[in-house]
This record gives C-alpha cells, sequence and structure tokens, in this order.
C-alpha cells in the first residue's frame, strides 16, 4: 500500500492557532464560518487543549491553547491572520458578528475582482473574508490602479489598522 505523503482532505499549508481559550475559539469558528471539528481533540488533566482541529470550508485549520509560563517550553499566543474565500461575504460577516465578532472593515469591492471585508474574533485573530465578483486581467488591474473608485476603496481597507486585543 502507497502512503500519500499528505494525509486526506489536507493542504500544503495548515495553519495553527495559538491562543488563550481554543474551546471558545473553536466556538467562534463553529458559529462563525460553519467550521467543523474535527474530533482528536487533547485534553490534559487542567482541561486546556494541547491539540484540535477543525475545517473550514475545504482547509484545515489546528489550534492550541499556549502553554501556561509555569510549562516548558513557554509558547506565546499567536494571532492568527487567515484569509476565506466565501460564497457571501455579507452574509458571512453578518454570521461573524452574530458570533461575536467586531467588523475592522465593512465589505468592500477591491481593484483585483473580491469584495473584502474583515472581522476580528474575540480571541485576538483577524479573518479577511473575501468573495471574488469578477475576473481581472493583468491590464484592468494596472489601469485600476489609478481609478479614483478603486483608489479610494483601498485607502478605506488600509486605514482600518487591526492591533490584535483592542
Amino acid at each position: 500500500m502507497t502512503v500519500r505523503w499528505i494525509p486526506d482532505g489536507y493542504h500544503t499549508v495548515t495553519p495553527w492557532i495559538i491562543g488563550r481559550d481554543t474551546a471558545g475559539l473553536m466556538d467562534f469558528l463553529a458559529a462563525a464560518f460553519d467550521a467543523e471539528d474535527l474530533g482528536g481533540r487533547v485534553v490534559d488533566e487542567r482541561g486546556r487543549i494541547g491539540h484540535a482541529e477543525m475545517r473550514i470550508g475545504d482547509s484545515v485549520v489546528m489550534m492550541f491553547d499556549r502553554p501556561e509560563a509555569t510549562d516548558q517550553p513557554e509558547w506565546p499566543a499567536t494571532p492568527a491572520f487567515l484569509r476565506l474565500y466565501v460564497p457571501d461575504v455579507r452574509a458571512t460577516l453578518r454570521q461573524a458578528v452574530a458570533a461575536g465578532g467586531t467588523v475592522v472593515t465593512e465589505p468592500t469591492h477591491l481593484f483585483w475582482g473580491d469584495v473584502v471585508a474583515r472581522v476580528h474574533d474575540p480571541y485576538g485573530n483577524l479573518y479577511w473574508l473575501q468573495t471574488r465578483i469578477e475576473d481581472v486581467t493583468p491590464e484592468d488591474m494596472t489601469r485600476r490602479l489609478t481609478d479614483e473608485k478603486f483608489v479610494r476603496a483601498m485607502e478605506y481597507v488600509q486605514s482600518a489598522i487591526f492591533r490584535p486585543g483592542v
């Protein structure tokens, strides 16, 4: 039997989220993005999650609770910045806000053909929600870089600075 170099259902990049409340994060991901708990959660005697996996769309995200200072080695909490392509940015943004997320940027049509919104969760992670609404040629992208509509849209998105924990 031949073993595949990558497990079924995984892609070549699988993000990790290290935080202080993985169980809460998992609840948020399920409510906000219909994420599926893949099982196999590893929990220690103090109730901390040492490993968990969820599927969002067709991708796996792994996560665990940051070990406390008395544990070795000490891992820092690492806010994740994840791009999620979704069928409907506006609907997904509403769902994420209903689950406890905070809007960073409203849905905005950007020069490369995506509508983009950003939301952060109560755990310090930022999600770029994106829906492709048009295919744009390289020539049109170049032209749009000076189109006032797209310049203003990009200025808006870039002006909304995200600071974890704020």
